[in-house]
């Protein structure tokens, strides 16, 4: 055991919020005995959420005279990560409540919350357990129609990471269970968040070689080729803080060819409720066409480019020929238009922070609610 009392507060909050995003906090300071202590760490990363982007936004000017984002698609990324977070308003979340049902009646083995050596295992499993999120996101066409709104940009910064579905939460879950049966639920909460925090500082183009770090972490330089629609990115590099499990199981692709990102079919709109289930209607669409009954199964449970007679994942070789002269959607606006939905959308982060902003269901009351699910 490590910790000693009011460790915690001898570093400073803004220290540790922003060290937070980084996924730089040291066990020491981000243990805790019950999941009503952990922090909402996602939530006090948002100021940080958006003094990088404006930070993105000015050193982009600044390096090659041009906007690394553009307000139609920046609106649309920042949109899908307000809807994203909408279920919360109603509990905390698929992941936190199944595995803390697990814990609750399975678990096999209590590894000591307070130890350096559960937040490192837990810190692997949870990584371990992304992978595996991701690539099956990737690789189950079902699965993809909500992880397809992260890829619908054609552009890649740091609005980029906020596009997030709704949808893909009451999914993911059932890949963190295993680490229930001997990580407590406290530990979990914290890996949780700090893993999905590490992945908002990675959608940059204005990063370019870490150098070493590239060979053990996923990198500005490896999530790029992950959001290309280049044949050699198509489901490559799945990790979330670390590259290694790509490298371990095969999926891993380093960047050479200038990237293209977005879909491989673009959907060139940025209407938020298409971006969000226009692939469940393409789905059923495509399933309808089969006469045969397995035919009509697998095109919800094997890969997206997947046809009869095909491989599981498809043939890559039929998705259209990338060019890289492709020009990113971006229609023109008039002046006016561009103020008028500056303000608009301005006005809708002011009536979403103030109805929404301390309504969500914090860990504490996730777990509260769990419990009175299973015992009133």
């Amino acid at each position: 055991h490590f910790l000693c009392e009011d460790t915690d507060t001898q570093t400073p909050a803004a220290s540790r919020g922003f060290r937070s995003v980084f996924s730089l906090l040291t066990p020491n300071e981000s243990s805790f005995q019950t999941v009503d202590e952990v922090p909402k760490y996602v939530q006090q990363a948002t100021p940080y959420f958006v003094g990088l982007m404006l930070l993105e936004l000015l050193v982009g000017v600044l390096r090659t005279g041009g906007s690394v984002v553009t307000l139609s698609d920046g609106v649309t990324s920042i949109s899908a990560g307000m809807i994203s977070r909408l279920p919360l308003l109603l509990f905390r979340g698929c992941e936190l409540t199944a595995y803390v049902y697990v814990w609750d009646h399975f678990h096999l083995m209590d590894l000591p919350w307070d130890s350096a050596w559960t937040w490192w295992i837990t810190l692997l499993g949870v990584d371990l357990g992304y992978y595996w999120v991701h690539r099956c996101s990737h690789e189950v066409a079902l699965l993809w129609a909500a992880h397809q709104v992260h890829h619908s940009s054609e552009y890649y910064n740091l609005t980029t990471a906020l596009r997030q579905s709704v949808a893909q939460q009451f999914s993911s879950w059932i890949f963190y269970l295993p680490l229930a049966l001997a990580v407590p639920p406290s530990v979990f909460a914290v890996h949780i968040q700090l893993n999905l925090l590490y992945q908002f500082w990675i959608h940059t183009e204005l990063i370019s070689d870490l150098g070493p770090l590239e060979w053990i972490f996923n990198t500005p330089k490896h999530h790029r080729v992950h959001h290309g629609r280049n044949i050699y990115c198509l489901d490559k590099n799945y990790g979330g803080i670390l590259i290694i499990w790509d490298r371990l199981f095969g999926t891993f692709a380093p960047e050479s060819d200038k990237v293209i990102y977005g879909l491989v079919f673009p959907i060139r709109t940025f209407e938020t409720l298409h971006v969000q289930f226009h692939y469940y209607s393409h789905l059923w669409k495509r399933s309808r066409r089969y006469r045969n009954v397995s035919d009509k199964i697998l095109t919800f449970i094997n890969g997206p480019s997947w046809k009869p007679g095909k491989r599981r994942l498809g043939d890559y070789q039929d998705n259209p020929k990338v060019t890289l002269k492709e020009v990113p959607h971006n229609p023109s606006w008039s002046l006016l238009l561009h103020v008028y939905v500056a303000v608009h959308f301005l006005l809708v982060l002011r009536i979403y922070h103030g109805l929404f902003g301390n309504q969500m269901v914090s860990l504490s009351d996730g777990n509260k609610l769990h419990a009175l699910n299973n015992y009133n």
